[in-house]
């Protein structure tokens, strides 16, 4: 295998990215990110990747979540700050099911592009270039709105820039303190249906009381009142990966300074494909999405060259094959992991798999589907022996109507009521939160066998 560089990717066949028309201005572009300060720098990198290291032996979970794919127009300090107090209040949840920290990523700050099932797309008999992420091009349907534009990449840089100033301010500034986030209570214990949910709610509620009284109080401690919270997206648009990649002055290696975390997509996981070419070299962690078409072999040999050195943490990989398929695919790729000693983070996407058409024309997601898939990761895994490392959902901290089912029961027939995604539907708060409760209860039944064996 040749020497890697940040620019090698160049010469591996790409797929799913856009061809500008207008080659110098993509060049200018190009130089112009290359001046600019990286987003993430090397330290959190490593700090994640020993996070995600020991969520892997099972001693941390990883919470994974955010929007499908970030918005220009959608975006303001209100959206981040729900979004970031929903996975605040859904960690609360999972630590409580767990009892182990729980990693804290968001899809956030540069999850700014999108692979599509088709090159192109035809209305009214006119055919245009697919809408591939407001980093790329636009959603309108017309000539001018999706010819790819290089100078959508300095707007998303901006953006996500602005997004990480946001997010560490929250993390630091005390509104991620444990007190401030345990009202989530409130809005979400309305009806029978949440009956069971309450009683966990006032179990944590009376931790904390508990740890206050024994003087273990936000305003003493650092730990109630920071927590962790980390980046990741899809690194698809590989110009603007290349030119945020940068050189870590104390150890040597590449940084991919677009985001703490960068996965491989499963429509760009070719083994000799650019986008493996360029996760590779950098020294992040990363994530690779597999689906139902991902052999034993394809794995071996991608577990090979994203983590040639078998590193902990370093290697993620994200389960995604839909409700009722997961008993299917899945044993075959955790047989091939152990065949190969590999180290690797097993996390469940119970998202994409589980995509339909409602029947009022709307793209969206079953929220007994997405419950189903999880279920069926873990049981798949108490089966094999493994751990289960993560979840990886889409969802946002809006009032949304995008996904059916939940606690609020939202039907085909509310889907139009608030359905705001410009790709793929989210879980909203609620379902986001009920989501967290049952993950939780997985969790807190694996802790529970654990403990029976061992005694």
């Amino acid at each position: 295998m040749t020497e890697w560089q940040k620019s090698s990717w160049r010469n591996m066949p790409r797929v799913q990215m856009p061809d500008y028309t207008d080659e110098a201005a993509l060049n200018a572009v190009e130089a112009q990110l290359a001046k600019y300060p990286p987003l993430v720098f090397a330290g959190e990198a490593r700090t994640l990747k020993s996070q995600l290291g020991a969520a892997a032996r099972g001693e941390a979970f990883l919470l994974q979540g955010g929007d499908c794919a970030e918005s220009f127009d959608q975006f303001s300090a209100n959206s981040i700050r729900d979004t970031f107090k929903v996975m605040l209040q859904m960690a609360m949840v999972l630590t409580y099911g767990a009892k182990v920290p729980v990693v804290k990523v968001g899809r956030m700050a540069g999850q700014f592009a999108k692979p599509r099932s088709a090159p192109t797309e035809v209305k009214d008999g006119m055919e245009l270039p697919s809408y591939r992420g407001d980093i790329i091009n636009e959603l309108d349907f017309s000539e001018k709105a999706r010819t790819p534009d290089p100078q959508k990449m300095l707007q998303a840089y901006t953006q996500a820039a602005a997004t990480l100033n946001l997010l560490r301010a929250f993390s630091t500034g005390g509104y991620a303190d444990v007190h401030q986030v345990h009202q989530w209570t409130l809005g979400f214990t309305e009806g029978e249906k949440a009956a069971k949910y309450r009683d966990m709610a006032n179990r944590i509620s009376d931790t904390l009381d508990f740890m206050k009284a024994a003087g273990v109080d936000s305003k003493a401690s650092h730990t109630l009142q920071t927590v962790d919270f980390y980046t990741s997206h899809e690194s698809l648009l590989l110009e603007y990966e290349e030119a945020l990649c940068r050189q870590d002055s104390t150890s040597g290696k590449w940084l991919a300074g677009s985001g703490h975390m960068i996965w491989i997509g499963d429509r760009t996981r070719q083994p000799d494909g650019a986008h493996v070419e360029f996760a590779r070299g950098v020294l992040n962690p990363v994530g690779m999405k597999c689906g139902p078409t991902t052999t034993a072999e394809d794995l071996k040999v991608l577990m090979s060259r994203l983590n040639p050195d078998n590193d902990e943490g370093k290697l993620t990989l994200i389960a995604r094959f839909g409700a009722g398929k997961v008993a299917e695919h899945l044993p075959r790729l955790v047989k091939a992991v152990q065949e190969e000693g590999a180290n690797v983070t097993w996390v469940c996407d119970p998202m994409h798999g589980n995509t339909i058409k409602s029947s009022t024309g709307y793209k969206t997601r079953p929220f007994e589907s997405v419950l189903r898939e999880v279920r069926e990761f873990f049981g798949v895994h108490k089966a094999e022996g493994t751990i289960p490392g993560g979840v990886h959902f889409e969802m946002t901290g809006q009032d949304v109507t995008e996904c059916t089912g939940g606690v609020r029961d939202v039907s085909d027939e509310d889907l139009s009521d608030r359905y705001h995604t410009a790709c793929d539907p989210r879980l909203n708060a609620s379902q986001s939160l009920e989501l967290a409760f049952l993950v939780a209860e997985e969790l807190t039944g694996r802790r529970d066998a654990l403990a029976a064996a061992a005694s």
